[in-house]
């Protein structure tokens, strides 16, 4: 498969009887006890998306378990494989093969982690072996030597650190759905209980942190009885996240089952990295991530897998880290599109982690500041309940919300809609600053002028040479008197794709010679902070320099979305800027991505700090911002969307390839009744005659959508079609 997960074909692949009818040598006898394996060969085409039954040499017996590495020889190539089941005898009437070698006697795919990766599979129209291509890390020997054997059970555990006294907590009868079976049919959870805490200590579950959340306490004491409650849960500003979720960690490996979290990055899985063990102690969970490296990663996947802990937490890949009795899946900010999995087949792991809860019978999570349309839709069909805070809780949490389009604004400052630093974002400035507070200012775009246009006519402003977009990305001296509106220290524009310089910019429509800025990125604000604030220190968080956290104490910190640090005490103020960039983006979740940046950086102000939107009021986003109510966009989100028929409304598969290609794969498909057609059309920005179309179903046919995409791909596959074509379901982007 190649890196952008089209189909790829390998060298000859052969059927199962041509396989099979090689003669084993003599030199090897089956194993006298279920000496046949079922193989999930690691191919990557869909008509060889089925186990394949081989012999187990006498020699290999005790190396060749369920769940374990092999290699096998397929259509004259050694290739890896994964055992997924040992039965007496085969459905094939011919001969077998045998194992070519046993790699492991590790089980690293689990019974569960098997019937999750043939979901998954099946839900995303993809194969198994590309499923438990992303649940399996790569082996190192040295890892499983270093781990200790499997025990027999992780114990329940106790909090060992600072957890509060429990007080009376409010409930709302219904508050939380019940355990097990079908959506919207679990019994309720009441907010009666002790919390199951020894006598002489604080009650565990502590429900203290989740006082502000009418259900919150309810959450927690199901989760300790081992009940399956399912919620999605919208933060409320300034909330200590990570703490409320250590806390139903904790509340889960109390009642004896095990837990998963999936965090968007690396950041964020240190702040739950560093709750867990202030609450838990060393030795409950393992944090799972690419930054550790391949070794200490399968390290910390064995340690798991051999039962060692009951709690893994992690980046999109530990959603399907190996876990004994599962109790709770969770995801936090589960808009940020790091969740999607860019490879094939492109699952997404909040439903990952929909599906893991629904088959291990699990409580699930879905966590955040904000709240996307489908989390709305978790809740208006009856699947889980929501945890959100009172209004009267909410008042005393959230900043004041200042905007600059309104009535009110513009009579005192005419140009407050037109500038983009308001007099109201630097006057909320100056007595942040003033107090000794430090104020965040969230920039859209990285860089210094990441976009350029001809100041005459305001095209866009092209490199002569590969007719790349122009930008003013360095500060060293040089030459800029074409740029209007620049900094004299800044060199020429430059093209962001070869890199060569423009200083002699011509532009092709009108011949104008001057350039404006069509884009400020966060290094020119940087400038234009330090010279209105002489004398405060000004410090950049994003790409290539991203801060954690940041000092109490009057400073600018300039940051791109997902780069905000944390400051000790909050900051005084919070301006948003270039609203513009987020809103007019031509894509489907532009307005639900906008209020989700929004929210992220306005979390992190102080209750009695302010947060300053450049943009209308009137704007429904904007308006879900000043009432703090991403709920109520959410919904207003999902009821437009339904109207509309786009997702998660319905369900829509993508098929992305030439229009021959396209038309092929149709031709063999065997569609459901009802699949709408929407295209093709060329790709914006892609290959030249390159096309995509959309089918669009109603959710319940969407199984048999992706079953059939997924065998008509087999049979190009078969067929060794020369073209290939990339099959989607539910994709991110749309537009």
């Amino acid at each position: 498969m190649t890196e952008d997960g089209l189909f790829e074909l390998p060298a000859v692949p052969a059927p199962r009887g041509a396989r099979s009818a090689v003669k084993p040598p003599a030199s090897k006898t089956p194993a006298e006890h279920l000496p046949v394996a079922r193989i999930c060969v690691d191919l990557a085409l869909p008509h060889l998306d089925r186990p394949f039954d081989y012999l187990v040499p006498a020699s290999m017996d005790a190396k060749v378990v369920v769940g374990g590495r092999v290699r096998v020889r397929f259509a004259g190539q050694k290739v890896d494989g994964y055992v997924l089941d040992r039965v007496a005898a085969s459905e094939h009437g011919g001969s077998l093969s045998f194992l070519e070698r046993a790699v492991s006697a590790e089980p690293v795919v689990s019974p569960e982690i098997a019937r999750l990766a043939r979901a998954v599979a099946d839900r995303y129209a993809g194969n198994l072996a590309d499923v438990l291509r992303l649940a399996v890390p790569p082996r190192h020997a040295r890892a499983e030597a270093a781990v200790p054997p499997r025990q027999a059970r992780w114990e329940a555990v106790v909090p060992t650190g600072d957890v509060p006294a429990e007080t009376e907590v409010p409930t709302r009868a219904g508050g939380v759905s019940g355990s097990g079976g079908k959506p919207g049919e679990g019994s309720e959870v009441s907010g009666d209980g002790d919390g199951g805490g020894p006598p002489g200590r604080p009650a565990f579950p502590a429900t203290v942190g989740w006082a502000a959340y009418p259900a919150g306490a309810a959450f927690l004491r199901a989760l300790a009885d081992g009940r399956a409650p399912r919620a999605v849960w919208t933060a409320t500003p300034g909330e200590d996240w990570a703490a409320r979720v250590a806390e139903a960690v904790g509340a889960t490996l109390s009642g004896g089952r095990g837990a998963v979290v999936v965090v968007p990055d690396g950041r964020d899985l240190h702040r739950l990295d560093r709750a867990l063990l202030s609450l838990l102690g060393e030795g409950r969970h393992v944090a799972l991530s690419a930054a550790t490296g391949p070794e200490e990663r399968y390290t910390r996947f064995v340690t798991a897998l051999r039962g060692h802990v009951g709690a893994v937490i992690g980046t999109r890949a530990a959603m399907f880290a190996p876990v004994d009795d599962l109790g709770l899946v969770a995801i936090f900010d589960d808009g940020d599109d790091v969740h999607a999995d860019p490879h094939a087949p492109y699952p997404h792991a909040r439903e990952v982690l929909l599906t893991r809860a629904e088959l291990a019978g699990a409580a699930a999570l879905v966590a955040g500041h904000s709240r996307t349309a489908e989390g709305q839709l978790l809740l208006a069909t009856g699947w889980a309940k929501e945890l959100t805070a009172d209004r009267e809780s909410l008042r005393t949490r959230a900043p004041r919300v200042v905007t600059t389009g309104d009535d009110v604004q513009q009579s005192r400052d005419p140009g407050a809609v037109s500038s983009r630093l308001p007099s109201v974002a630097l006057q909320a400035a100056r007595v942040s600053l003033a107090a000794g507070r430090p104020v965040l200012v969230q920039v859209p775009r990285r860089g210094y002028i990441p976009a350029v246009a001809c100041e005459t006519c305001r095209a866009p402003a092209r490199c002569p040479h590969c007719s790349g977009p122009l930008a003013l990305e360095s500060g060293v001296l040089g030459g800029n008197a074409g740029v209007a509106g620049a900094s004299p220290e800044h060199s020429g524009p430059s093209c962001r794709w070869c890199g060569r310089g423009a200083t002699g910019f011509t532009c092709p429509v009108c011949g104008g010679r001057r350039l404006r800025a069509s884009v400020v990125g966060a290094r020119r604000t940087a400038d234009e902070m330090g010279r209105a604030f002489a004398g405060v220190p000004v410090r950049t968080s994003g790409r290539g320099e991203l801060l954690d956290t940041v000092p109490d104490g009057p400073a600018l910190v300039v940051a791109t979305p997902g780069a905000e640090p944390v400051a000790d005490a909050g900051y005084g103020a919070v301006l948003l800027l270039d609203t513009w960039a987020l809103l007019t983006r031509a894509d489907l979740r532009a307005g639900e991505e906008a209020l989700r940046r929004w929210l992220s950086a306005a979390a992190l102000a102080r209750a009695d700090g302010t947060v300053v939107i450049v943009a209308d009021a009137s704007v429904p986003v904007v308006q879900a911002l000043v009432r703090f109510d991403p709920a109520w966009y959410a919904a207003r989100e999902l009821d437009e969307r339904a109207e509309l028929g786009f997702p998660p409304a319905v369900r829509v598969g993508s098929l992305t390839g030439s229009p021959a290609a396209i038309a092929e794969l149709l031709a063999g498909a065997r569609m459901p009744a009802g699949v709408d057609e929407l295209g093709p059309v060329p790709v914006f920005g892609g290959d030249e005659g390159v096309e995509r179309l959309l089918l669009r179903v109603p959710r319940s046919t969407g199984p048999a959508l992706a079953r059939a995409l997924h065998e008509a791909a087999g049979v190009r596959s078969a067929h060794r079609a020369k073209e290939p074509v990339r099959v989607q379901i539910d994709p991110l982007e749309l537009l």
